[in-house]
């Protein structure tokens, strides 16, 4: 007999919704009731991922919950919210239950550090597998990082290392076997942690989705100012350093879906936020600085500049 979705929805997801916080009423409403504490405010955002847009037929289920979760978590992590709550939509060709399965224990095992609850969704058959995940987190009232902050002369760092997803997308089209950036690209690692421990020095932050330039270029525009952005610094891994010197460069300037951090801070605060963050496990690099016009420049080998295009990852 097949799934209704009823039964799909208490099976395979209501135990994700089970002792989350400030959860008043959860999964089995038509809404959820739920609390913020006193002195935050809410940070909403939701993501959606397409079958042969923006992941590979076939793909196995616990990686695609991986890669949903991480890239609507990190849009928390880019503005330094701690998160707390998702709800899920699906539209399934089949309610397979092996999918669902592997689909349902993955996303429990990215939820269950954070103790992210499952609050609610939806689900539909359709031709098309699609995923869609809202992420629900809070900041302290005013707190929360955002794209417009940045002024001249501010640092600008990037969290962990660049260009990682992008190579293992051309592993998968490949067949190559290097886990690493396979790994890298299904199942990115959501920055939360490095997000909280900016979110007292840094002046503006995104997310890398659709590559560093084309998401630097949201803060540029955001905040009225330039940049010089210096390639030589870019935070490369070992396994993309084994593709050719001009192809990781690319990637680790246009490549995109990386979900790493990049930030701004004020330079009078960078002793501070480096002794505060010298121990933190994910590497925070400075790659440029922000300038009061001029756009965006890179710094060649002989320290000239050259204006560069904001293009990455383009929906349309």
């Amino acid at each position: 007999m097949a799934l209704s979705e009823f039964d799909l929805i208490a099976r395979y997801f209501a135990p994700l919704g089970q002792n989350g916080r400030g959860v008043s009423l959860g999964i089995g409403d038509d809404c959820a009731i739920l609390d913020v504490p006193p002195g935050q405010q809410l940070l909403v955002s939701i993501d959606t991922l397409v079958e042969g847009v923006h992941f590979l037929p076939g793909t196995a289920a616990d990686n695609l919950a991986y890669r949903v979760a991480g890239a609507c978590l990190s849009d928390l992590a880019a503005m330094g919210a701690e998160p707390a709550w998702i709800t899920l939509a699906l539209t399934l060709p089949e309610a397979e239950e092996l999918w669902l399965k592997s689909f349902s224990g993955a996303l429990a095992e990215i939820l269950d550090p954070w103790n992210i609850c499952l609050v609610g969704g939806d689900t539909t058959r359709g031709k098309q597998l699609t995923i869609s995940l809202q992420v629900h987190g809070w900041a302290p009232k005013g707190k929360a990082l955002t794209r417009n902050g940045a002024q001249s002369g501010d640092l600008i760092y990037v969290s962990g290392t660049l260009g990682d997803s992008a190579a293992g997308l051309d592993q998968l089209q490949q067949k190559g076997d290097n886990q690493y950036l396979i790994d890298r690209f299904y199942r990115p690692t959501p920055r939360i942690e490095t997000g909280l421990a900016i979110r007292s020095f840094a002046s503006a932050a995104i997310d890398i989705s659709d590559g560093l330039l084309a998401d630097l270029g949201h803060i540029l525009e955001r905040s009225q100012v330039g940049a010089v952005v210096d390639p030589a610094k870019l935070p490369l891994s070992a396994a993309l350093k084994s593709y050719p010197a001009e192809q990781t460069l690319d990637w680790a300037l246009r490549g995109g879906e990386d979900f790493e951090l990049a930030f701004t801070v004020p330079p009078q605060q960078q002793q501070a936020f480096e002794s505060a963050l010298k121990d933190h496990l994910v590497p925070c690099t400075q790659v440029g600085q922000i300038t009061k016009d001029g756009g965006l420049q890179l710094q060649q080998p002989d320290g000239s500049l050259t204006a560069c295009t904001k293009d990455g990852y383009r929906h349309f």
